[in-house]
C-alpha cells in the first residue's frame, strides 16, 4: 500500500466518491432506496459495513463488493495531506439517484468491530505520515508510542523586549512576492487559531488597509492594526492571510496557542501598554 504521488483535486475526489456508489450498486437489485457505507482503515487494517435500504424501508447489510472496498481505499489515499494524514474512517451515503452526504474523520477513533493491533497503526504513520502534533494521544497509545512531549506556551512578558512578534511569511522571492513553507492547518484548528488571533484586543489601528502581498493587484483589504495576548503582539496580516490564503501563522506563534489550547489569556491595560511600546519603540508608563 502506497499513498499517490500527487492528492485528488476536490473535482476527483467527487468524482471517485461517484464512482464508489455505482461500484456499490452495480450489485444490487433495483427498487433500493439508499446506501450507507462506512470504511474503517489503520495501515492494512481495513473494516467496511454496507447498509442498503429497499423499498420496504428496512436496512439491512450487504457485502460490498472488492471494486467498491478498493476505489475506497484509493480515495483515502487521495485524501492525504502531507504532515496531516488522511482519515481513519468515512460515512458515505447514497440516495438511488444522488449522494446524500459524505463524513471524513482524520482524528476521531473509528468504532472498530475489531481493533487493530499496534502494527496497523505504526504502518498507518508509514503509509500517511504526520506531524507530532497532528497524532492524537488515543493514536498514540494504540501504536505503542511514547506520549509526546507537552507544549509550552511563551510565558507573560515583563517589558517590551519580552514581547514576540511572528514573521507574517517566511521570506520573498526574486518577484518579491511572499514565499511560505508551513504546514497547512485542517479548517477545525483554522477557525479555532482564527478565533484566537482575532479575539485578541487591538492595541494600534490605522483607518487605512495594507495591499494583499500575495494579490497585489486585489484591492487593499489587509487590515494595520496590531493585537497582543500579553505574550506576542502581531499584526492584522497574520489573522488575514490565514483567512484569505490559508498561510499558517509562524510556528512558534502557533505552538504558542496549541499549547493554551487556544484560549486567550486575560489582556489587561499594563499588558497593552507593553505592547503599545515594543510596536512604536516608546517606554512604557
Amino acid at each position: 500500500m502506497s499513498r499517490p504521488q500527487v492528492p485528488l483535486n476536490q473535482q476527483q475526489q467527487q468524482q471517485l466518491v461517484w464512482q464508489i456508489g455505482h461500484a456499490l450498486a452495480t450489485p444490487l437489485p433495483p427498487g433500493w432506496q439508499q446506501m450507507r457505507v462506512e470504511y474503517r482503515a489503520a495501515g492494512r487494517h481495513v473494516e467496511v459495513d454496507l447498509l442498503v435500504t429497499g423499498q420496504d424501508g428496512l436496512p439491512r447489510p450487504v457485502q460490498p463488493s472488492p471494486e467498491a472496498v478498493q476505489l475506497l481505499g484509493n480515495l483515502r489515499a487521495g485524501m492525504y495531506q502531507p504532515g496531516r494524514g488522511t482519515w481513519l474512517s468515512a460515512i458515505l451515503v447514497y440516495g438511488s439517484a444522488t449522494v446524500l452526504g459524505t463524513d471524513f474523520l482524520l482524528d476521531v477513533e473509528p468504532p472498530w468491530r475489531q481493533a487493530p493491533p499496534p502494527i496497523g497503526f505504526q504502518d498507518e504513520l508509514r503509509f500517511f505520515p504526520r506531524a507530532e502534533q497532528h497524532i492524537p494521544p488515543w493514536f498514540r497509545q494504540r501504536a505503542g508510542l511514547e506520549p509526546a512531549e507537552p507544549l509550552v506556551a511563551t510565558p507573560p512578558a515583563e517589558t517590551p523586549e519580552a514581547l514576540k512578534s511572528p514573521r507574517v511569511y517566511d521570506g520573498l522571492d526574486e518577484s518579491g512576492r511572499p514565499v511560505v513553507d508551513r504546514e497547512p492547518l485542517s479548517p477545525a484548528e483554522r477557525d479555532r487559531v482564527l478565533e484566537y488571533l482575532d479575539g485578541a484586543p487591538v492595541v494600534l489601528a490605522s483607518r487605512t488597509y495594507d495591499a494583499d502581498a500575495f494579490e497585489p493587484d486585489r484591492e487593499p483589504l489587509v487590515p494595520l492594526n496590531f493585537r497582543t495576548d500579553g505574550r506576542w503582539y502581531w499584526p492584522g496580516a497574520v489573522a488575514y492571510y490565514l483567512r484569505e490564503h490559508d498561510v499558517a501563522p509562524d510556528p512558534e506563534l502557533l505552538t504558542h496557542i496549541r499549547a493554551l489550547r487556544f484560549t486567550l489569556p486575560e489582556v489587561g491595560e499594563p499588558e497593552r501598554e507593553l505592547a503599545v511600546a515594543a510596536i512604536t519603540g516608546q517606554p512604557s508608563t
